[in-house]
């Protein structure tokens, strides 16, 4: 099997392709990548989820990579990624890795790495690395170094850099009421080492290796029960992280879910206009037009981008980036770590709604008082490569005139195929990760959303 880095690190099957052999492989591409790094003699760190034999496999990646010369700083339990990102940064460290397939379902796992500043390596430090598994051989040995390997808590390095960046004492003077799922991943018992646990009901904060039988990803779909539970509790407010927690959803005090559409859109508002902060915006290709409208309004440069965060990443160790992010949950603030943060996220909105004295769903009401009410749906469609390959075929080119009903009024091919019509927008794209074909939609009525959706899965 070709080891085959996707839209944000290497994912495979468990037993299948995702092996100790391959592991290996990827593990003795990506020290050669570091021994070439200028920070080489610092070492590099290696972190891991709550995932089936992500523990082991990251002692394993660790001891190949010490094979190679390289000082290896291994998490002592299970972290989240945005904890691996920020202590690679803050000790200088040629990278980091960590174990993990973030959302996919509980049969997979991953690799992902990650850069000295803080972040998703670039694409082509990526590329860099997949020349390397071309010339690595097969019979390699990798026989460790256990003296290069050191225990570290990067946690709890975490947790005391996101004390430094938050009001955590506003929020706890609010008395918010919160609930947070941490979908059996590792942004769990984070929430509750930060404010006092009286404040927060924890769901699904238990290590499951098999998620429940569901992806750990916060939308709809997956979080049912945690609706049941946050309306049973009566909290104020849900925070929902995936299984690497650098992914964020939210309830409001209704129950009602609140996509990062919205939740960028606020946080955007917020930092411009009551922290009069400036600054460019990235956000990838699936990402919300509103997003556009605040730019112009405030007269922000926006960067439109292929999706995949290591894309606004970059920008945000090139350019002087305010906000980016994407449509899957993943938000990340220049000022705070040139990473998505799905914890860090959630608590930024707690302190939002604590500073303005307003509940979520009030939040998302003045954006719609400003600029207009929009919804977004996203279906995920697992079908025969026929299908999807027809599906492809249609929407390619833009060749389409009308979507179910809808005069088109534009058309792009950035990253899959996106057309605009009258009050909204379709894209057709397959997952960088998975072997699924992504529907998404935005418009400004719920119907016309799910229309449009029918109608996008029956092209070709």
């Amino acid at each position: 099997m070709q080891v085959k880095f996707g839209t944000d690190g290497w994912r495979a099957v468990i037993a299948r392709d995702y092996t100790y052999d391959n592991l290996k492989l990827t593990a003795l591409a990506t020290g050669r990548y570091f021994l070439a790094h200028p920070n080489r003699d610092n070492g590099v760190c290696v972190g891991y989820d709550t995932r089936f034999m992500s523990k082991e496999f990251a002692r394993y990646a660790a001891e190949v990579l010490s094979s190679m010369g390289l000082k290896v700083f291994l998490s002592g339990e299970f972290v989240s990624t945005p904890a691996v990102s920020l202590y690679t940064r803050d000790k200088h460290l040629a990278g980091g890795v960590m174990i993990t397939a973030s959302h996919n379902p509980p049969i997979y796992n991953g690799f992902k790495v990650k850069a000295d500043y803080g972040g998703p390596a670039h694409p082509e430090v990526i590329d860099e690395i997949e020349r390397y598994l071309l010339e690595v051989n097969p019979a390699e040995q990798a026989i460790p170094v256990p003296g290069l390997i050191t225990m570290v808590d990067i946690k709890s390095h975490y947790i005391d850099y996101l004390k430094s960046k938050l009001d955590l004492p506003l929020i706890r003077e609010s008395q918010l009421k919160i609930a947070h799922n941490a979908m059996y991943g590792a942004g769990q018992d984070i929430i509750t080492r930060l404010l006092d646990e009286s404040m927060v009901n924890c769901y699904h904060c238990s290590v499951n290796p098999g998620f429940d039988g569901i992806n750990p990803e916060p939308i709809p779909q997956y979080i049912g029960d945690f609706v049941d539970f946050f309306n049973e509790v009566k909290t104020d407010v849900g925070i929902i992280n995936d299984g690497d927690a650098d992914r964020v959803g939210m309830l409001d005090e209704n129950g009602e879910f609140v996509d990062s559409h919205k939740l960028f859109a606020i946080i955007l508002k917020y930092l411009v206009e009551e922290k009069n902060e400036r600054g460019e915006v990235a956000k990838t290709f699936a990402l919300t037009d509103v997003i556009d409208r605040i730019c112009a309004k405030h007269d922000l440069k926006m960067h439109l981008l292929p999706v995949g965060f290591k894309h606004v990443s970059r920008l945000m160790t090139t350019n002087d980036i305010l906000i980016g992010g994407e449509e899957s949950g993943g938000i990340g603030i220049t000022s705070f770590l040139p990473e998505r943060d799905g914890v860090y996220i959630g608590l930024l909105l707690l302190e939002i709604m604590a500073k303005k004295q307003k509940t979520l769903s009030e939040l998302v009401e003045a954006l719609f008082d400003e600029y207009g009410f929009f919804c977004y749906n996203r279906l995920d469609l697992h079908v025969a490569d026929e299908q999807k390959q027809a599906i492809i075929s249609a929407a390619t080119g833009g060749k389409l005139t009308s979507i179910a009903g809808y005069a088109v009024t534009g058309f792009s091919d950035l990253d899959g195929f996106k057309y605009h019509f009258e009050g909204g927008w379709l894209l057709i794209r397959p997952s960088g990760t998975e072997p699924v074909l992504r529907l998404y939609c935005e418009a400004n009525d719920r119907e016309k959303v799910e229309k449009v959706l029918n109608f996008a899965s029956k092209l070709g």
